[in-house]
């Protein structure tokens, strides 16, 4: 990828899965990095997997935080001298329930963190770096934000709203700074395992490229939409789900 060696990230969620995999994409193509995400000795173990501190740093808290990410984005400037890129990659899904069931507390954090709490990230590092010398950014959002996804609807609404966000921000902030987001289907992590676990094969079985994804599909992807090969590139949302909502799939 062009443009991605020396550049400095943060990778919000990154202390495992699909966080942890777009972290080490951006490390093995020469970029420093911090990894935010709840849990210090899951981060810890991120970091030692990425090289140490010459090459990742981590900071402990949640993503809808402020006072968290102000002390990410002034530490990962402090470590390594800037905040070229941004990942937000924080989201949850505490319920699988029908919308009419659905706890209206629930909902309103699932939408805190996962769309508003994105939004803040953007915000805090614009603020500290990226509105004077420019950046790239990278929304996660999900296939659930594009079709309709039963039982995690309101995850889906809250992904759909990402992808708003994404487009008007790109609007706002070009040209210094750019702003995409990519789509994904069922990545086989943790966090996606009630979706499939037990069942995979079942499951595949609907995609035309009969599988499911992994953590490199995204990770990829995300490079790509951060890098100068991209530079051409704001707003967009790529859809990453091996074919499965070309046939029909949810």
């Amino acid at each position: 990828m062009q443009g991605l060696d020396g550049k400095v990230a943060i990778v919000t969620g990154a202390s495992r899965g699909i966080g942890l995999g777009i972290a080490q994409r951006l490390v093995d193509e020469g970029a420093r990095v911090c990894l935010t995400a709840r849990k210090p000795e899951a981060l810890e173990e991120a970091v030692a997997t990425l090289g140490g501190p010459d090459r990742a740093i981590a900071v402990a808290g949640k993503a809808d935080d402020p006072d968290h990410r102000a002390d990410a984005v002034r530490r990962t400037i402090e470590a390594f001298g800037s905040l070229d890129l941004l990942v937000n990659n924080a989201g949850i899904n505490p319920v699988l329930t029908s919308l009419v069931d659905l706890d209206l507390g629930t909902a309103r954090k699932i939408v805190e963190v996962n769309a508003l709490g994105a939004l803040a990230w953007v915000q805090e590092a614009h603020r500290a770096w990226m509105g004077e010398h420019g950046g790239s950014v990278v929304n996660i959002s999900s296939v659930s934000g594009v079709k309709p996804a039963p039982g995690i609807a309101m995850y889906g609404a809250s992904k759909a709203m990402l992808i708003s966000l994404t487009e008007s921000l790109a609007v706002e902030l070009g040209p210094t700074v750019r702003v995409n987001a990519v789509a994904p289907a069922i990545v086989k992590t943790a966090f996606a395992g009630p979706l499939f676990e037990g069942r995979e094969d079942e499951v595949a079985a609907l995609y035309p490229l009969k599988r499911l994804g992994v953590v490199e599909d995204v990770a990829g992807a995300v490079a790509y939409l951060l890098s100068d090969d991209a530079s051409w590139v704001t707003g967009q949302t790529i859809t990453l789900d091996g074919g499965v909502t070309l046939a029909g799939g949810h």
